[in-house]
This record gives structure tokens, sequence and C-alpha cells, in this order.
């Protein structure tokens, strides 16, 4: 598409005929001169463009890469996220069961102190019934410190 910059400039003063008028050999110079200047001038803009070019062609795909980075970013939060809400469940229902646990515990230890009030009232009103048979029949008991 633009190859007619990539043409030479081999038209120089000394390539001119020499049995040329001086007008024209100045005409030919300053003609040669600013074909130099368009042929400059538009390898300038040439490479201005393919600069602009790539200048935007990295702008996108630095664009690209901080879309991916966000997406993944966002995914990687949302992931956790859902982790942490999942984590707060289990904490959650493992306490409810530790709650529920510890009440259980806590009724069987009042049944169980129940029962060991029931034993105790009996034995006692057991001894009170015995001594007062015993005193009512006069009789000493046989077993009297029965750790001696």
């Amino acid at each position: 598409i633009y190859l007619y910059w990539l043409i030479s400039v081999t038209e120089t003063p000394d390539a001119v005929v020499k049995g040329a008028s001086k007008g024209s050999l100045d005409r030919d110079i300053a003609l040669a001169e600013v074909e130099k200047e368009k042929r400059t001038s538009i390898i300038k803009a040439w490479e201005e463009s393919e600069k602009t070019k790539a200048e935007n062609k990295a702008q996108k795909k630095f664009s690209a890469v901080a879309a991916w980075e966000n997406t993944k970013t966002s995914s990687a939060e949302a992931k956790l996220r859902k982790l942490e809400e999942k984590l707060e469940k289990k904490k959650a229902d493992y306490g409810e069961k530790t709650k529920n646990k510890a009440a259980m515990i806590h009724k069987q230890a009042e049944e169980k102190r129940a029962m060991v009030e029931a034993t105790r009232r009996e034995e006692i009103l057991k001894a009170e019934e015995t001594a007062a048979k015993y005193r009512a029949t006069g009789y000493t008991p046989k077993k009297f410190l029965g750790c001696f």
C-alpha cells in the first residue's frame, strides 16, 4: 500500500545533465528537494500512524488484562464470601448443637440430682422410722458405728 516511500532518492544535482541551463538546474534541484521533503513527510506520517496503531493495540490489550483481572478478582471474592457464609452457617449449626447438648446434659444432671435427693430422703425417712421403732420397742441397733 505504502510502496511509494520505498523509492530511493537517486536524483541529485550531480546526476543532472551538464549541458542544461543554470535556471533549469536550479529548478531540478528545487523539485528534487520538494520530492525529498514530500517523501520525508509521508514517511513521518506513516511512522506516526504505525506508532498510534501500536499504542491503541497495547491500550486495548491493557484494558483486556484489567477486565480479566477484575473478573477473576470478583470471582475469587464471591467464592470467598460464599465460603464464609457456609462456614458461618456451620458455626451456627455447631453452636446450636452444642447448646442443645449442654441443655440435655443439664437436664440429665437435674434428673440425677433429683434421684440422689429422693434416695437421700428415702434413707433419712427409713432411718427415722427405724429409730422410732427402736425407741418404741426399747431395742438397740445391732450395728452401731459400722466402721468400728
